[in-house]
């Protein structure tokens, strides 16, 4: 699957298509922002929370109006440029997760949605863990969503492997939003994954 730079580069015009579609659900009264509910629902009122691959705010919008501090993190300037400015209380940075340490830290929760995962390449998904790890407060947890079918090559298992080899404890595994179970045959995952306290500073 080509990373969302390719895509781009191929088609000037896709950053602003792809904010269209999403404000033409919303216009039509699609739920948009169900994954920020999941989001809301395991946060404390006031955390910190890194939307990581926010596109143009949907969710980061949502989850600022209901007390939180949040900061999104998009490779893509456009979208970022669009969500500044329909998202004026939340805080935006440009940036490849592959390539980039996210450039705030101690978030109490990650959110990536949106397929992010799916358009990272092969050689970028082991660093775009380390650097979510990293931005993680301890004992913080990163909820992060793909699919993974015909184009996209990275396996769940791989997946939870590169997520241990970058220090997270898979706790939870979902096959939707709706946090339907996860089975070997499921082709889309929401994982929940944990940076560990370190020993002796409680549970």
């Amino acid at each position: 699957m080509p990373t969302w730079n390719e895509i781009v580069k191929n088609n000037p015009a896709h950053s602003i298509n792809y904010a269209n579609r999403w404000q033409m659900l919303a216009e039509q009264g699609h739920d948009i922002v169900g994954e920020a509910r999941l989001i809301d629902a395991m946060a404390q009122r006031g955390s910190r929370i890194l939307d990581a691959g926010c596109g143009q705010g949907r969710l980061t919008g949502f989850l600022t109006d209901r007390g939180h501090t949040v900061v999104g993190f998009d490779v893509d300037p456009v979208l970022i440029d669009i969500a500044k400015e329909a998202n004026p209380d939340a805080t935006f940075y440009v940036g490849d997760l592959s390539t980039d340490e996210i450039p705030e830290s101690d978030f109490d929760l990650i959110v990536s949605a949106g397929n992010v995962m799916g358009f990272l390449a092969p050689e970028g998904r082991q660093p775009a863990l380390d650097h979510l790890y990293r931005a993680l407060k301890n004992g913080g947890r990163a909820v992060i969503a793909y699919g993974s079918g015909p184009g996209r090559a990275w396996s769940f298992p791989e997946f939870f492997a590169n997520a241990e080899t970058a220090g997270f404890v898979v706790e939870h595994k979902f096959s939707s939003w709706e946090l339907d179970p996860y089975t070997d045959r499921s082709e889309f995952l929401v994982a929940v994954l944990r940076r560990p306290k370190p020993y002796g500073l409680g549970q």
